[in-house]
């Protein structure tokens, strides 16, 4: 097979990869299922997937289409090839605002195609929680519906035109036609014409057609999606004479899961956009049975959506840093919430609504609390929702929500006593579910809490799977609602809609696909859903020795095995957030957050090597990680892949050895040390072009970036020698961390910190530290970085207490203290505390804002206009607001904050010349046009120095920290 793999390469325009690592990250989506592919494909072009199509059939192998990886029934989890069409094939093809139809390709991200077409007051309404990331292809084949679903259908319902390529290499354009042509094209003499005439011959009965009414899911649940829907082409004027309807083969593709044919082109009915006026009315429940029960008669009032959320997610909510501000709205502890969205064309009649939906919720009396949310409050409710699959990986240990019946569908109606009944059934099982998402739908993703790894559980995983099923048909439900079938559902089709309708989608499939080249082992035939599991109960998992303290997780493997394929990680960077910086640059899964977790979790398991880290592939896959933190918080499983990188690196480094410039890196405060001795001296060197060039070359440096300089004095000196402080009553004592980059390379913004302090009469104590070890960290030399850890906590755990914090200017290096160390310290007991008083200087001025020590009267009245940056560490670790409050303080200065991401900088990453392009692709994202477009008068803001360096080079605009223009402002 390799020679022929090695052909298909030379034929092919994409991208083909036959390597061990990236069969490896493809293995898994965000099912519990693994089946390492053949290869990974990237086609560019439609004779890319017909030269694949040709080599499939000539090879007796498979096609896993795939776009952005989220599928939750190992849709995407296949032996064959894995055809990845989210980096070439994601074109917005045309707009028709006539007829409100938009034609795009099958990568093109849900949210980015609505971001294009606000502007023409349209929108794609289906809106999945992934909607950021997840692409239209992907909602296509599943036929998702997402939260706006009663009120605007589900994606079949707006699938008006697909270009496909068949199994034979054709293409074909299926859209609608009248009768009199579908009766053409059953006369042709082509795989199109077999296929019409094929379905003709299997539909065309009464008594057929009887037998799927009866045995589909009803007809009113609108989300019902239980192997093809056959359902929805017997309701078309070809076998209804009743009916009006043209026929669309696109309602049978819609819900596939690429089984039938590969897509390349997509045409969308759109909507007018909703009513601009909008409200959140947040009903809170002492008990799941009341909360469904109150679901019926709400959703006679004109919701457009009702979500609902259980404890279990919302006590989630509680551990994540980013969903902690997003709970605001949260009164007590409800046993669960309904989210119900109102909306109008005008405020008076928005209010008029609330009032009316208020007073029936209050007549019902079933929530004892009912908080109307407007504005960002709406936002941050939606994120909390949507962020529910994810969070639900946040459970530690090997304890985790399974997604097997998940996606039922009832009739709204039948919803209250189904749930009853599902409710018992998980009790004489000992589960207590978890229970989310679109009440008003009839649909909640209900999940039972298993241990894959243990024979027992993966027993239990079958049984409910089957008993629910069970349940689903004696209410005539859909066992799968928008998630589809994929590997967890597909053999339960039969006993869902009956095994003489099962037969007739076998012989749809044989009709398109006779050499089941497209997504086999899905829908039809399916592989038994307890096979080809994530975590094999036959494998021994092992305990990794980590230098890193990973207690929190139960071990670094569980660290990695967080993720659960959830894909926040392919977020673009119009959608705000850090996460993942050199996803956004490559649009490479590889470079994903998930890819890196994944990558692990497969060496620390399946390694035969005696140490499991030393391998080339973890290498890669961590090596464009620039350990911005951002997964910690923004990742809803909080998987930390930079301390998954540090680690990583110092056990491969044992075996392999530390680079040269790894060293160079790490050691830098020695050399700066040195430097400093005669600064200007070395400034000579390290500006002038012939010996920067050699310090460039040696070092591994990019030749384009500038080096920094050393200051004249060093902090530790100015302070000992210059620095003076009045002998006055002070409003507080603070010490000061002398981080590494201030006393070396920025001691002017640490003098301005200090006579900032000295002037806001606080008295400051620097004492003789040792430096961060941040920059040690970041290159896996972590017994060093322990010894620096260990001594900062000895130096400073008798001292700092809430009356006298410890403050620091980096954030990398201050932040440190409330993360990095948690992880190094031996006094574990000390560092927890310590660095519950540990604080980057905004926050700490910020709270003294707050509790008015510092006033607007201390600073000038002169108008500035200030933009900021603010480094990743804050972002993850911290707050972007207290930089914002601080500057914002002075009447007349015009604060905003830059939507920026990571810089792409990152400490060296940005300096390493194999980085460097990367580096400045990610500064282009966001940050970099920002700066430019900012007027000449106005203020760059940025509190990192690996930032402030790299907005100079990437634009050549100096930036200054927060503090010297707070302290420049002073009266």
């Amino acid at each position: 097979m390799n020679s022929n793999l090695d052909k298909l390469k030379s034929l092919f325009n994409g991208e083909l990869l036959v390597d061990d690592l990236s069969k490896i990250i493809y293995a898994t989506d965000a099912s519990v299922y693994r089946s390492l592919p053949l290869a990974v494909a990237y086609p560019k072009n439609i004779e890319d997937i017909k030269t694949l199509i040709e080599f499939a059939k000539t090879n007796k192998t498979s096609l896993i289409p795939r776009t952005a990886g989220t599928s939750l029934a190992g849709q995407c989890v296949g032996d064959g090839i894995v055809v990845d069409v989210s980096k070439y094939f994601n074109k917005i093809i045309s707009v028709d605002i006539k007829s409100k139809t938009v034609t795009v390709q099958p990568g093109v991200v849900r949210d980015v195609l609505n971001n294009y077409l606000k502007p023409y007051g349209l929108f794609f309404g289906p809106n999945t929680s992934t909607s950021n990331r997840c692409m239209i292809g992907g909602m296509v084949g599943n036929n998702s519906s997402g939260t706006t679903s009663i009120k605007y259908g589900v994606t079949r319902d707006k699938v008006i035109e697909l270009k496909t390529v068949l199994s034979d290499g054709s293409e074909v354009l299926f859209s609608q036609i009248p009768k009199n042509t579908f009766n053409k094209k059953r006369q042709e003499h082509t795989l199109e014409g077999k296929i019409y005439e094929t379905i003709y011959q299997s539909l065309c009965s009464e008594k057929i057609q009887k037998q799927i009414k009866n045995g589909f899911p009803k007809a009113k649940i609108h989300r019902r999606n239980n192997g093809y829907a056959i359902d929805e082409l017997i309701d078309s004027e070809v076998f209804n004479i009743e009916s009006n309807k043209p026929f669309n083969m696109c309602k049978l593709l819609s819900g596939s899961e690429g089984t039938l044919a590969f897509t390349t082109q997509i045409t969308l009915q759109l909507d007018d956009l909703p009513p601009n006026s909008q409200a959140i009315v947040a009903l809170h429940f002492n008990s799941i049975d009341a909360c469904m029960d109150a679901v019926a008669p709400i959703m006679k009032h004109n919701l457009y959506s009702c979500e609902m959320m259980d404890d279990t997610i919302l006590n989630l909510t509680k551990h994540n840093k980013t969903q902690q501000q997003n709970r605001s709205f949260i009164e007590g502890n409800p046993k669960a919430i309904l989210l119900c969205e109102l909306r109008a064309s005008s405020e008076e009649d928005l209010n008029k609504q609330i009032n009316d939906f208020v007073e029936l919720v209050q007549i019902l009396n079933l929530s004892y609390a009912y908080p109307v949310l407007r504005d960002d409050d709406i936002d941050k409710s939606i994120e909390l929702r949507k962020a529910g699959l994810g969070l639900l990986g946040n459970i530690i240990g090997d304890n985790k929500t399974v997604a097997c019946i998940e996606d039922t569908a009832v009739a709204i109606e039948d919803l209250a006593s189904y749930i009853r009944e599902f409710t018992r059934l998980m009790t004489s099982y000992n589960q207590e579910a978890v229970y989310y998402a679109h009440a008003g739908a009839g649909e909640l993703h209900l999940r039972p809490i298993l241990n894959l790894k243990q024979k027992e559980d993966v027993i239990l995983f079958r049984k409910i799977t089957t008993d629910v099923a069970r349940l689903v048909k004696k209410y005539n439900g859909s066992m799968s609602g928008e998630h589809g079938d994929g590997i967890v559902r597909s053999e339960f089709i039969p006993m869902v809609i009956g095994e003489d309708n099962y037969a007739i989608l076998k012989q749809i499939k044989n009709v398109f696909d006779p050499h089941n080249i497209f997504n086999p082992g899905k829908i039809i035939d399916p592989k038994p859903m307890d096979t080809n599991l994530r975590y094999s109960s036959k494998i021994k998992h092992p305990e990794i020795d980590t230098i890193l303290n990973f207690e929190s997780s139960q071990g670094i493997l569980r660290e990695a095995e967080k993720c659960n394929g959830s894909g926040d990680c392919r977020k673009l960077p119009e959608f705000g957030g850090t996460m993942c910086p050199s996803y956004r640059a490559t649009l490479n899964e590889k470079d994903t957050t998930r890819a890196r977790a994944n990558a692990l979790r497969e060496f620390l398991t399946q390694s035969t090597q005696p140490n499991k880290f030393n391998h080339q592939e973890l290498k890669e896959v961590f090596d464009l990680c620039l350990s911005c933190k951002a997964c910690a918080t923004e990742c809803p499983s909080s998987v930390d892949v930079a301390a998954l990188k540090a680690e990583f690196q110092y056990q491969y480094q044992k075996i392999n050895g530390v680079p040269f410039k790894s060293k160079l890196f790490a050691y830098n405060n020695r050399v700066n040390q040195i430097l400093s001795v005669t600064p200007k001296l070395s400034n000579f060197f390290l500006s002038n072009s012939i010996s920067s060039n050699i310090i460039k070359k040696t070092g591994g440096i990019a030749g384009e970036r500038s080096l920094p300089k050393i200051s004249t004095i060093t902090l530790d000196k100015y302070f000992k020698k210059l620095y003076s402080q009045l002998d006055k009553n002070f409003i507080k004592t603070v010490y000061f961390f002398n981080d590494e980059f201030t006393n070396h390379l920025d001691s002017q913004i640490g003098i301005d910190a200090l006579e900032l302090l000295a002037k806001l009469n606080y008295r400051v104590i620097i004492l003789n530290n040792v430096e961060s070890g941040r920059a040690m960290i970041s290159k896996g030399l972590l017994e060093q970085a322990k010894i620096y850890t260990n001594k900062n906590i000895e130096l400073f755990k008798s001292l700092v207490t809430s009356e006298t914090p410890l403050i620091g200017l980096e954030p990398s290096a201050i932040l440190s203290f409330r993360d990095d160390y948690l992880r190094l310290a031996d006094d574990l007991d000390s560092a927890k505390e310590l660095s519950k008083n540990v604080f980057l200087i905004e926050e700490f001025l910020a709270a003294e804002i707050e509790i008015g020590n510092i006033k607007k009267e201390q600073f000038t009245s002169e108008a500035k206009i200030i933009k900021i940056h603010t480094h990743c560490y804050q972002k993850a670790l911290g707050k972007s607001s207290d930089t914002f409050k601080i500057l914002n303080l002075p009447d007349n200065f015009k604060v905003t904050l830059i939507p920026s991401g990571c810089c792409g900088m990152a400490g060296s990453f940005g300096y390493e010349k194999e980085h460097f392009k990367i580096s400045m692709q990610i500064g282009e994202q966001t940050l970099f046009p920002a700066v430019r477009k900012a007027t000449p008068n106005t203020i760059i803001a940025a509190n990192g120095t690996s930032c402030r360096h790299q907005i100079l080079d990437g634009t050549e605009k100096q930036a200054l920290h927060p503090v010297s223009i707070l302290k420049n402002a002073l009266v």
